[in-house]
This record gives C-alpha cells, sequence and structure tokens, in this order.
C-alpha cells in the first residue's frame, strides 16, 4: 500500500469521524430540549459515520494482515485518534441521554 492510498484512507476516516462528531453535538443540543427521539436519530446516524470510518480503518488491517507492508503516515495516526476520540464521544453521549432521559422524567412528576 502506497503512501497516497494510505493518505486517502486517512482522510476518509478523519470526514466520517468529524461528521459523526458534528452529529453527536447535534444530538446534544435535542437533548437540552428534551428532543429525545431526534437526539436518537441522531446518535444512529453518528454510529453509520462512525461504521464508515471503520470500513477505511478495516481494509488497511486486512491488508497488513494478508501482508502488505504499510509505512505509517503521520496522517494516519491522526485519523485514528480522531476516530478514537469520537467512538468515546458516542459512548458518552448516549448515556448522557439516558440521564437527560431520567431527569425530565423525574422533574415532570
Amino acid at each position: 500500500m502506497n503512501s497516497e492510498e494510505i493518505q486517502v484512507a486517512a482522510f476518509e476516516i478523519i470526514l466520517n469521524s468529524g461528521n459523526a462528531r458534528t452529529t453527536i453535538h447535534n444530538a446534544f443540543a435535542a437533548m437540552r430540549k428534551n428532543d429525545f427521539e431526534k437526539a436518537d436519530e441522531l446518535l444512529e446516524t453518528a454510529n453509520s459515520e462512525i461504521l464508515n470510518a471503520h470500513k477505511s480503518q478495516t481494509e488497511l488491517l486486512k491488508d497488513y494482515a494478508n501482508g502488505k507492508k504499510i509505512e505509517m503516515e503521520i496522517i494516519m495516526v491522526h485519523a485514528q485518534d480522531h476516530l478514537m476520540t469520537t467512538m468515546t464521544l458516542l459512548e458518552v453521549a448516549q448515556e448522557m441521554k439516558y440521564l437527560y432521559e431520567e431527569n425530565a422524567k423525574h422533574n415532570h412528576k
């Protein structure tokens, strides 16, 4: 796998995880308005965007597993960091949605 292919994969990971991050922040905004249906929809979209990022990563891992030498590019390190932090943000957002919903239930009693 050459440098250009690695860079393309890295940018795909960054693009998809960046889209997911924006979508997650939109879900936080929906949560603050107690619009949990919208938040659910946005978090599902974010998960799909993360899965798209994972596809690019998986292709690299398959090539590596099949014996292809892959030179590490700094952009790939950045892409992996971007993806992992976005995945963590999604997990936090899912937990926060639960807490927002519980809080809304108790405030309406």
